[in-house]
């Protein structure tokens, strides 16, 4: 992990639960179905989209965080299959045509563009929001257009780079559908 992400999410009080507003726009204009998470974290995404009835399988690498997002699940009578699982190492398969939407939000691992592809379920979204490389030295940074690239055979609903002055970092987004 690039940081102390189980320090991260030590302090529960700390973390943010409100979801992605990319995410917003998309699953209030779609009907439920099989969402998967990447890189959950303490899920305010994977929480959002259950209480939308979207079914729900988060996955991420810190036991703290999976922690926090059952119990928040638990609490809330929410159904998440929160998976403790290490990406990079392959501990979690994307299986194919599984899910009606992926999300992807500031987790970049380039060979999973592949998985996430074949994932998804014919008409079926993908969405995104990661990092790009700006004038500091970053690790996990997508190139210029890298995203966009990664689906071009898809139809592009959406997409952007935006280009922020500090402390916010410049970041690519993509709403994208299987055909």
């Amino acid at each position: 992990m690039p940081r102390n992400w189980q320090e991260h999410f030590s302090d529960e009080s700390a973390l943010d639960f409100t979801p992605v507003p990319l995410l917003v726009q998309v699953a209030e204009a779609i009907a439920p179905g099989d969402a998967l998470e990447l890189a959950a974290g303490a899920g305010r995404n994977a929480l959002y989209l259950a209480k939308l009835g979207w079914r729900v399988t988060a996955v991420d690498n810190c036991a703290a965080a999976v922690n926090i997002l059952r119990k928040r699940a638990l609490e809330a009578q929410l159904s998440i299959h929160a998976q403790l699982a290490d990406l990079e190492a392959g501990t979690f398969s994307i299986q194919p045509a599984a899910y009606d939407l992926i999300c992807d939000f500031f987790y970049l691992q380039r060979n999973l563009f592949s998985h996430i592809r074949e994932g998804v379920r014919p008409g079926g979204l993908f969405v995104a929001k990661i990092h790009l490389r700006d004038a500091n030295p970053h690790n996990f940074v997508l190139e210029p257009g890298e995203l966009r690239e990664e689906f071009s055979s898809w139809k592009i609903l959406y997409y952007s780079e935006t280009y922020k002055p500090a402390p916010s970092r410049p970041s690519a987004a993509i709403i994208a559908r299987r055909a």
